[in-house]
């Protein structure tokens, strides 16, 4: 069955990082009052290249459901068509136009809600601006409402080389200042000495939240393994993790978390290489 395409016109763009050639896009579909998707998901834009070939990306919606439109995160790919389409003023003006399908996907939160660390490189970011958005919606404005965090703990642990790779953090420091449950931890691999947040690779952090939070609960590490014979779907867990980025982060965290025994079900994650 052919998928539905929606025509999407490009209502904002930004370059949110001139040295990592990051841009920020927000897209509403013609025709649509509204765009509905679980904050998470992905859509897959399709365009013809210079060949006259169809080419399809995905990318993850950095944005939480907002009417009829949605928000990506799109770092230029050098020799990539698809970004330097998005990017380039020529192909893409504010008002120019896309294909999409969509939304795709199953990277999204367990529900109920419960305490959850999000762990990002990169443009990984983007659904875990997504998450935040739909946990905290704004006070006021079109998209105010309540506080979807039912005051569990939040974390976001977001990896990148260089300071200026770190993207909406704006964003994630307002958000952190107005939520006194949601801990924005940013983290360099290759900090400047003027740098004074965290540094080193996410896994590093990850074990420390993980740890810290055992010992305030009083809960033993490693975890008691859960009893083969519970169906999955009965499985429940009282913290997750959400992560996002590049294969070998994504294996690293895990290993990580195997290690505490954490069972396979609360380690959601999505790699995009």
């Amino acid at each position: 069955m052919a998928r539905e395409l929606y025509t999407a016109r490009l209502a904002h763009k930004e370059c949110i990082s001139e040295v990592a050639q990051c841009y920020h896009f927000r897209f509403e579909i013609e025709g649509l009052d509204a765009f509905p998707f679980t904050p998470g998901q992905f859509i897959s834009a399709v365009a013809p290249d210079p060949n006259g070939k169809q080419q399809t990306r995905a990318y993850s919606i950095a944005s939480a459901p907002s009417g009829h439109g949605f928000d990506l995160c799109v770092n230029r790919v050098e020799g990539g068509f698809f970004s330097n389409h998005l990017a380039d003023l020529p192909d893409m003006p504010v008002g120019g136009t896309v294909q999409c399908h969509g939304p795709h996907g199953h990277f999204v939160l367990q529900q109920p809600v419960t305490d959850s660390i999000f762990v990002a490189t990169g443009t990984g970011v983007a659904p875990m601006r997504g998450f935040t958005q739909w946990l905290f919606p704004p006070d006021s404005g079109p998209d105010a409402g309540p506080d979807r965090s039912e005051g569990k703990q939040i974390w976001l642990v977001y990896g990148t080389r260089h300071e200026t790779d770190i993207y909406y953090h704006e964003y994630f420091e307002t958000l952190a200042q107005r939520k006194p449950n949601f801990h924005y931890l940013p983290t360099l691999s290759r900090a400047k000495d003027d740098w004074t947040g965290l540094r080193g690779y996410v896994q590093d952090h990850v074990v420390k939240i993980v740890e810290e939070r055992a010992a305030r609960l009083g809960q033993p590490l490693p975890a008691a393994p859960v009893d083969p014979a519970t169906p999955a779907s009965d499985l429940k867990f009282d913290i997750y993790t959400y992560i996002c980025g590049l294969n070998f982060m994504v294996s690293s965290v895990r290993d990580k978390l195997a290690a505490f025994g954490w069972h396979k079900k609360q380690i959601i994650f999505e790699r995009y290489d």
